[in-house]
Formats: structure tokens, sequence, C-alpha cells
């Protein structure tokens, strides 16, 4: 509940969420931010160890964004937020603009 407390009050830019979290797991946390009028629309990274397609297909139904599993490299992750955060923005890469 503080992080979603912390999120409603501090109007982050993003949001990286584990699945599997003491009390409410990661999935419900995510739902509950896409149903809250001021962070319904941030972008929300799910990362987590759980990699089945069931996970990464409930991550993307209860809202998020993308969905990453672990271990990722670091460069992974960086180019996974970078890349919501872009979209965020409105900003299109070169790359995207090719179509790579």
């Amino acid at each position: 509940m503080e992080g979603i407390r912390k999120a409603l009050g501090e109007s982050p830019d993003l949001v990286i969420l584990d699945v599997m979290l003491p009390g409410m797991d990661g999935f419900e946390i995510c739902f509950r931010l896409r149903s809250e009028p001021t962070t319904a629309k941030l972008p929300i990274l799910m990362f987590s160890a759980k990699a089945q397609e069931i996970d990464k297909d409930t991550g993307i139904k209860v809202g998020a964004d993308d969905y990453l599993t672990k271990p990722s490299a670091p460069a992974d992750i960086i180019n996974h937020v970078e890349k919501l955060l872009l979209k965020k923005s409105g900003t299109v890469t070169a790359r995207e603009r090719v179509g790579g």
C-alpha cells in the first residue's frame, strides 16, 4: 500500500514493479494504479522472475506497459525504461522511425 500511496502522491515518471511482493502482488498493485485517474497513464514496467506466458499475459491484462523477466542484463533494463519514457513523452527514436 505504501508504494501505491507514493505513486499517487509523488507523481513518478515510471514505476518498475515486481510481481512477487509481500502482502499484495504486483499484478494487484498495477491494477490499482491503472484504476486511479492520477496514475492511469503512468508507464509501468513489470520486472519479475515469473517468466511463463500466463504471467506475462496477466501483467499486460492488468495494465503493465511492458514485462521483462529476471535475470536481465542492465542494458536491457535501461532500454525498456527508455522506451517507456520516450513513449510517455511522445518522442520517437530514429530506430522506431525506420521500423527497427
